[in-house]
């Protein structure tokens, strides 16, 4: 008699869980449709006016606003602009964060929306258009919904959420600090301690109702190189004369292709050396005395990491001197791979397949963007997932990638991505406090 005493309370308190289960599910949902319409205004604001790296004032001034709203402890000015909220469930529970970034790009929109930015700015002392070309204020409005989704349910809660506004994911400008490291620098992670992160990002690689997460490696690690060419200034008409860094630039950018083209087992190790920058010279009829090269180096490999760098060290100052020039290199630190924790890849996938429908959640190839969210994984096991923007009526063959002056997203993106993040968040606290 005592078994089956036993027995039916575990049932009853089994049962008692589920139900439990499910009815948060169910309130999350009702919120995701509730918030919806304004998540979707928050975007297009957003969207109308973006800031540069470290510039975002704005966006964080939004941001702030609606958390203390909703009665979420907030704090600002981290890493310049950043924001955390805390909110605290009405149990006790794991810790664990959510982030956005809210950086746009020096890009001047082309998309002819009825939002679109007309916003000018200073990048590396020039004037140039600012857009979100990256999706960022996507992620921003998603996580704003989410907030308020998670702040509604709060007493349900076993455990803490804490909200990362992140600035500068695309990078601080040269010699500023910022970005994911900045912010962990300054205890985004701590008081309370988090447990775990979680982050998305949206793009139109996939279509508008379809996620896709890869544990381990998921996207490349980034590093951004600097060349400075010293030659001799003449007169175009008489180039032997001088030392035409133009021309040892030429030859070193095609040098540097060779590395890929040449020198690395690409059948293993995935690897890109881009060049995205080339200045010099003031006049067409003058060989100037300086020339600059900026690129981007994308790795899978620590060691095969520094065995590009070296490679491209030797590249480029041999070459100089083989043309009687002098050219220096600096390779800064950059971001490391985003790498998904495989325990919490595992825990976490049923969700966003209860989410999308698991025929939509799919396990995409080794991406060679990257994503300083790599910072926060190598603090905490970290879960970070690609949602799909492409129109359901684009195929593939023209989706537009991200950082284009034409990038768009569809917004029937925006209430998926903001149930996924507040399910994401439930769900890891509920089995944490089990």
């Amino acid at each position: 008699m005592r078994a089956i005493c036993i027995f039916i309370t575990v049932m009853l308190f089994g049962w008692t869980t589920f139900a439990s289960a499910d009815s948060l599910n169910e309130a999350i949902a009702d919120q995701v449709d509730a918030v919806t319409e304004r998540v979707v205004a928050w975007r297009r604001d957003i969207h109308a006016h973006p800031e540069l790296s470290n510039r975002e004032f704005r966006t964080s001034a939004l941001v702030a606003e609606h958390l203390r709203s909703l009665g979420i402890d907030v704090q600002t000015g981290v890493a310049h602009t950043g924001v955390i909220g805390v909110l605290k469930g009405g149990k006790p529970g794991p810790v664990i964060a959510l982030r956005a970034d809210m950086d746009g790009l020096p890009v001047t929109e082309k998309t002819g929306l009825p939002y679109a930015s007309t916003v000018r700015g200073e990048y590396q002392g020039r004037e140039v258009g600012v857009m979100h070309a990256c999706g960022h204020d996507n992620h921003v409005a998603i996580l704003m919904g989410a907030a308020e989704v998670l702040a509604s349910v709060k007493e349900d809660l076993p455990g803490t959420v804490k909200f990362l506004f992140q600035p500068a994911e695309e990078g601080p400008p040269k010699g500023e600090n910022g970005g994911a490291k900045m912010m962990i620098a300054e205890g985004a992670l701590q008081n309370p301690a988090v447990d775990a992160v979680i982050g998305l990002h949206i793009s139109q690689g996939e279509e508008v109702g379809r996620a896709s997460v890869r544990p381990l490696g998921l996207m490349a690690s980034a590093q951004r190189f600097d060349v400075e060419i010293m030659g001799s200034q003449t007169h175009g008409a008489r180039p032997w004369a001088g030392v035409d860094p133009i021309v040892v630039g030429a030859q070193i950018v095609n040098g540097l292709q060779t590395i890929v083209s040449r020198q690395v087992d690409i059948t293993q190790h995935p690897v890109v050396v881009t060049v995205g920058q080339f200045e010099a010279g003031v006049r067409n009829n003058i060989v100037p005395e300086t020339a600059r090269l900026s690129g981007t180096i994308r790795t899978f490999d620590p060691d095969v990491r520094g065995q590009v760098h070296e490679k491209i060290r030797r590249v480029v100052t041999q070459v100089a001197e083989s043309q009687g020039a002098t050219a220096t290199i600096d390779i800064d630190p950059g971001v490391p791979v985003t790498f998904n924790d495989a325990a919490l890849t595992s825990q976490l996938s049923p969700t966003l397949e209860a989410i999308y429908g698991a025929e939509h959640v799919s396990e995409p190839a080794r991406i060679t963007g990257a994503e300083d969210f790599s910072f926060f994984q190598e603090q905490v096991p970290g879960f970070f997932f690609f949602i799909g923007g492409r129109p359901a009526d684009l195929p593939a063959s023209k989706a537009i990638p991200n950082h284009s002056p034409y990038f768009y997203v569809d917004e029937g993106a925006l209430p998926l991505g903001v149930h996924a993040m507040s399910r994401l968040a439930s769900d890891y606290l509920r089995a944490g406090a089990e």
